[in-house]
Parts: C-alpha cells; sequence; structure tokens
C-alpha cells in the first residue's frame, strides 16, 4: 500500500493566524469570555460589534478562509441580548471571513479590510438579511454578492434550459443568452474595480479575474490564423493582477484554486515545465512569510506525492533549492525529518540517472550484482512473498515475462523486503513455478550491517522503498526510465522504447 506523505500544514496555518491577534479559539476551546461595553473604546486591533438574534448566551465565531481550508480566528460569548463583540488588540489580515454560530453553521461571508470597527446585525433564521453598518468595503461585497447571485442564478436556469433545447435555433439563442449574462458580470465586476481602485474588493476582483483572449490575429506570411494564441494569452496573463505576497489572497476561496488550474490547464505536465512556474510564484512571494511558507508547503504536499511519473524532480528541486538552503523553519520536527529523508532519497532515483548499485545476495548465497547483468532491460522487482498484493502480481508478471519480456531481453532483477522472507520466498517459487531466469535477491544481515557501518545510504534508501511491490524499469545502461509502474504500464513502456528505436 503507497504511503501518502503530507506535512503538518495545520501547524503552520495556525501559527500565521496567532501572530496577526492576542488569541486563537479552536472548536474544541472551553473558555467564554463576555466583552462588555467598554471595550469599544479599542482604537487599535479589531473591533466587530455583532447581534445575533436570536442566540442568546451562545457562542459566536468569526472565520476565514485559508487556502482550501476554513478556520476559526476568533470567538465572543453573545449575552442575553444576543450582543457580543469579537475584540483584539492587532488587526486581522484583510480577507473573506465569516460568522459561524455555535452549532458550527456558516451564517453570511464579510469582508475584513483595513477599517475593522464595524457593526453586524443579523437572525441566524434569515441568514441572507444581515447589515454591515461602518464599513464601506462590506457595502460593496453585499451589492456584489446580491448581482453575482442573480446572474448566476439566470445562467444556471440557461444552462438547464440548453440541456432540453430541441433545436438549433433555440441553443443558439439560449447560448446568446447565457454570453449577455455573463457579460454583464464581468463588466459589473470591472465597473467595482476602476470605481473603487483603492478598496479591498476590487483588489480581490482583480486577483480573481481571467484574461480574456483578443481575437486570433491573422498571420500574413503563413496565411494562417494562429490557433494557439488563445492559449498563450491567458497563460501569459493568467496572474497579472495577483501580487503573491498579499497576504490577503490566502484568506480568500479563489487564490489556491486559481493556482490549481493554471497548472493544470496551462502548464505541462513534464517536471522541466513546472519547476519555472512554481519558481516564479515562490520568488515573488517572499516578500510574505506567510505566503511563502504556505506556497512552498502546497507544492510540497503536491510533488511529493506526484500525480504522473517523474514530477518527483519538482520536489527534488523544492528540496535542494529551499528546504537544504535553510527554509525549514516553516516545519515542525516530524515534517523536516519527513522532507529531508524523502529528498535525499527521492534525489538517488530520478528519471534518466543511473540507477543506484544493487549486489544482494541470491537464494544460493551469491553475490549478484545487477550492474553485471547484460540485458536490454532489467526489471527490479522489490515485493514480499507474504504481501497479498505482491502474491496477485508477481505470478502475472511471470506470465508476461514468459511469454512476451523474455524474448525481448528483458533481465528481472527480484528484491524481497525482509532476509527472514528466504523461505516464503523459496515457498511462493515453487508454489507459482516462477521462472528459474530471474536473480531472485535479498539483503543479508552482514550486508546491511556493513552498508551501516560505512554510512552509505542503503538500497531503500536509493530506490524510495516504501511500499510493496514497487517496480522500476532500466534500459541497457542502468538508466531508470520507468518506476512506481504497474506491470501494464512497465509492459507498454517497453513497446514503446522498443518502437522508437526501430
Amino acid at each position: 500500500m503507497k504511503p501518502f506523505y503530507v506535512l503538518a500544514f495545520t501547524l503552520i496555518i495556525f501559527q500565521a493566524v496567532h501572530s496577526q491577534k492576542n488569541k486563537t479559539v479552536s472548536s474544541s476551546a472551553s473558555n467564554k469570555t463576555v466583552i462588555s461595553k467598554a471595550s469599544s473604546n479599542l482604537v487599535l486591533g479589531h473591533n466587530i460589534a455583532i447581534t445575533l438574534t436570536p442566540a442568546k448566551n451562545q457562542k459566536a465565531y468569526l472565520a476565514c478562509y485559508y487556502g482550501k481550508n476554513k478556520v476559526i480566528i476568533d470567538s465572543c460569548m453573545l449575552d442575553e441580548n444576543c450582543k457580543g463583540r469579537f475584540i483584539g488588540d492587532k488587526k486581522l489580515v484583510g480577507g473573506i471571513y465569516f460568522v459561524v454560530s455555535q452549532a458550527y453553521s456558516i451564517q453570511f461571508e464579510l469582508l475584513i479590510g483595513d477599517d475593522q470597527e464595524f457593526t453586524i446585525i443579523a437572525d441566524t433564521t434569515q441568514k441572507e438579511n444581515f447589515n454591515i453598518m461602518g464599513s464601506p468595503d462590506n457595502d460593496i461585497f453585499k451589492a456584489y454578492t446580491k448581482v453575482s447571485f442573480e446572474l448566476g442564478s439566470a445562467i444556471n436556469n440557461l444552462s438547464k434550459q440548453l440541456e432540453t433545447a430541441t433545436s438549433l435555433s433555440d441553443s443558439a439563442t439560449i447560448r446568446e443568452a447565457i454570453k449577455e449574462k455573463n457579460a454583464a458580470m464581468t463588466k459589473y465586476r470591472n465597473n467595482i474595480i476602476e470605481n473603487n481602485s483603492n478598496s479591498l474588493m476590487a483588489a480581490l476582483l482583480a486577483a480573481m479575474r481571467r484574461p480574456e483572449a483578443p481575437a486570433i490575429p491573422y498571420d500574413s506570411l503563413t496565411n494562417k490564423y494562429d490557433s494557439t494564441y488563445p492559449y498563450r494569452f491567458v497563460k501569459d496573463h493568467f496572474f497579472d493582477d495577483v501580487d503573491f505576497a498579499d497576504e490577503r489572497l490566502l484568506r480568500t476561496p479563489f487564490f489556491d484554486p486559481k493556482i490549481d488550474e493554471y497548472l493544470k490547464y496551462y502548464v505541462s505536465p513534464e517536471p522541466d515545465s513546472i519547476i519555472p512556474e512554481i519558481k516564479y510564484m515562490l520568488l515573488s512571494a517572499r516578500e510574505s512569510k506567510e505566503m511563502y511558507a504556505y506556497l512552498l508547503t502546497k507544492f510540497t504536499n503536491k510533488y511529493i506525492n506526484p500525480e504522473y511519473m517523474g514530477q518527483d524532480k519538482v520536489f527534488v528541486y523544492l528540496f535542494t533549492d529551499h528546504y537544504l538552503k535553510g527554509d525549514t523553519t516553516v516545519l515542525d520536527a516530524k515534517s523536516r525529518k519527513t522532507i529531508i529523508d524523502r529528498g535525499y532519497s527521492l534525489m538517488l532515483n530520478q528519471l534518466g540517472n543511473i540507477a543506484p548499485a544493487l549486489d544482494l545476495t541470491d537464494t544460493t548465497g551469491k553475490v549478484v550484482s545487477m550492474y553485471n547483468i547484460k540485458s536490454k532491460f532489467t526489471l527490479v522487482a522489490y515485493w514480499d512473498p507474504t504481501c497479498g498484493h505482491c502474491r496477485t502480481e508477481l505470478p502475472i508478471l511471470d506470465s508476461i515475462y514468459r511469454t512476451k519480456w523474455n524474448k525481448l531481453d528483458v533481465a528481472v532483477y527480484s528484491i524481497i523486503s525482509k532476509d527472514d522472507l528466504l523461505p516464503e520466498l523459496k515457498k511462493f517459487i515453487k508454489e507459482k513455478k516462477l521462472s528459474n531466469q530471474w536473480y531472485y535477491t535479498y539483503e543479508t544481515k552482514a550486508q546491511k550491517e556493513a552498508t551501516e557501518k560505512a554510512g552509505l545510504p542503503n538500497f531503500r534508501q536509493g530506490y524510495d522503498l516504501t511500499k510493496t511491490p514497487i517496480f522500476y524499469l532500466l534500459d541497457a545502461d542502468k538508466r531508470i526510465i520507468g518506476k512506481n509502474l504497474t506491470i501494464h504500464q512497465i509492459d507498454d513502456l517497453i513497446s514503446k522504447k522498443l518502437s522508437i528505436k526501430k
């Protein structure tokens, strides 16, 4: 079973949040603080009065988005009149926040900008009818939310009509109506940006905005229209209005998904294409310790468990260019060890690298050097004869080897995970009648001790062997051309490599 590495980013979140305020209240907190009216004289920090009917003598929470998460920032105890106050001696980082009831139900969203002294009046039975007084940012935000909901609902209704349209004429009419609604939404957003250029709302809408490519230019030299132009234009301008050092963007629901969209649809999945993109984002975020830590952790978690083979090269880049240069202060001890161990391990088995040496002992007691095996391909198979999945996969591998791979000059260097499994290995080979042309090896206790005494990485580190089974495919020069693949993916890769050589 594949281990899934995820850094303890929750710690980073709350460290970052805690640095902005004088207290953090978690969902399990039991302390109750009643803020008196005298506290309203506070000038610095945040001072947000709230009336939340009918929640008398109940707790209310102030929370915000944090990337893809939602975190509680502050709390207050409502009195007999359902009144309370979110108060602290430090300003909150701007962004999109929301009020949460004692039952942890989100009531409504609001903006927190530079002015953090205002009043909220709301009713849990009529969530949409809340009022915020003394906050121009929220006047704009509430109006935007209303228009956005109305236009969004209209577009959804039109989309449903389009699904059931019975004629080309009706479909064309509906599509035009959808286009008009989208244009109206874009115009409304742009008006807010232009007319309220210094507001938080304008900054957030600008960052959320996606570029629209102009008409496709005609190339008079080729007498063709450049069909790739819209894609290239959007890619080149995708982050024009995004300030990666602006910590307020973390406290929105769109910033993190926007990065994911860009990496998924506008960046080729090859690691050499991904690395310059995340390098740019991290460099742009350097002015903000919080934003830099967030992005570094996000990319680390994404590429330490990559979606595609070879993308762990991106993690190796992060390891060598960031973590090894001292950027481990954002990690707790456990996460730091995970990063360092995985980083050094993955450095040794990148695609295109010469595979680490294997000089293990076979079932007859003879040491077999993988480098001495002469073949077009070498399959390194790390497995456990007591592992249920391995017991299913190895006979399949044997079948393909006998019918196909053996004729294609594929050598199999088999390694069992523990030396005390040797009896189980021999039993399994006999029971399943596995090929006698494979190299069945294991690491003896003496070999293990010698490696440790010499201070060298063992073969498990060299091949990042953290589960069973794991398969590596090497070429004739023992370079890694495939790893962590299924048996059928290996078969496809061998066929592909042979077809290229023809």
